[in-house]
């Protein structure tokens, strides 16, 4: 049974709105952002959060020193795009496990209106979870399951960035 903090703390929580432009090539779909992302209104704002490391080392390009405006400027640059599968939920903490009551963002229809899209990539379990029941295998755009850039996700940085590497192959050219 829930205690009435609990209730509170579990208030709904809702997704950022999509980076992404008509030269995504790329798009990382995570699953909701954490209460440490919320609070800065920032994708992947938690320092132990690694995505930033992982898309720079993808990427080639400075990403982890920048502003956070430049980040999203550079990812854009280089035809990547993020956003959350999951439009709001409930939830207590910034766990995964402990989201309730979903309900998803439109990816399909938002999929379609991306003309240089090429492959969407989920940043987790859960995001794959929820984001491959709504996107179609034969759409004409890869889908690939990446392990989470989460600090809750306890695998080595190296390994995560074997399978995160994958993602180059989407990825623009340095001009």
């Amino acid at each position: 049974m829930s205690t009435e903090k609990e209730k509170m703390l579990a208030a709904s929580k809702s997704s950022f709105p999509a980076v992404a432009d008509a030269r995504t090539q790329l798009l990382i779909l995570g699953s909701l952002p954490g209460e440490i992302s919320l609070a800065h209104a920032q994708y992947y704002a938690n320092p132990r959060n690694q995505f930033w490391r992982l898309m720079e080392a993808v990427t080639g390009r400075t990403l982890v020193s920048a502003a956070y405006k430049s980040r999203l400027e550079t990812l854009l640059s280089a035809g990547v795009g993020v956003w959350d599968v999951i439009a709001s939920a409930e939830r207590v903490g910034s766990l995964d496990t402990n989201i309730r009551n979903h309900q998803p963002n439109t990816l399909g229809a938002f999929a379609a209106g991306l003309p240089s899209l090429k492959a969407i990539a989920f940043n987790g379990g859960k995001a794959a979870g929820i984001g491959r029941k709504q996107l179609a295998a034969d759409a004409g755009y890869e889908l690939i399951t990446l392990p989470s850039s989460s600090p809750a996700h306890a695998v080595p940085f190296e390994r995560k960035l074997e399978q995160w590497r994958a993602l180059s192959a989407f990825v623009c050219a340095t001009s």
